[in-house]
């Protein structure tokens, strides 16, 4: 029986390069067997944690919106995809916000495997910062797994990642999950 595979795509651009990234990968991981879905957060309505904790007494977010959906799908999951593109050596904000709002049940996320995908304009070098936002964050839960990264770089106008090697890498990428 396959994984189960939550891929979540920062890209503020539907069919922008990490979001086209994520389909590839998406593509991958479906060939070899596993149950997998994208949650395109830009669709989402998710707001900024608010730091009020009110979760801690409750169990859960007092915030209603489609945080909620997806967190349970995070806790669900086996396998977590985190997609990016890099803006001021870091990850953006749609992705980040996501990360933040999972500190009501932070505790119920365990035994994870992690992907990483993100995409820079500049070289390799600038999303070294990027790629440990997103490790610092798996780091923080029991029985964390890092099993791929994947830095597309050289990548600016919409669509340059389907015509990249980094398109063929997400669809391997995808198959190692």
């Amino acid at each position: 029986m396959g994984k189960k595979i939550l891929i979540l795509s920062g890209s503020p651009r539907k069919n922008g390069n990490s979001d086209y990234l994520c389909d590839r990968f998406f593509e991958g991981a479906k060939e070899v067997g596993h149950d997998v879905e994208k949650i395109f957060i830009n669709d989402k309505k998710i707001a900024y944690c608010r730091a009020c904790y009110a979760c801690q007494k409750l169990g859960k977010c007092i915030i209603k919106d489609d945080m909620e959906e997806i967190l349970n799908k995070i806790i669900a999951a086996d396998v977590l995809v985190f997609a990016s593109p890099v803006y001021f050596y870091s990850i953006n904000a749609q992705i980040k916000t996501v990360l933040d709002r999972t500190v009501a049940r932070w505790t119920e996320i365990k035994d994870k495997e992690f992907f990483y995908i993100l995409t820079a304009a500049e070289g390799r070098e600038i999303m070294e910062r990027a790629v440990e936002c997103f490790r610092g964050y798996a780091d923080c839960f029991k029985g964390s797994v890092e099993k791929g990264v994947l830095c597309a770089h050289g990548l600016y106008q919409k669509d340059e990642a389907k015509t990249s090697d980094f398109a063929n890498a997400a669809y391997e990428l995808g198959k190692t999950a």
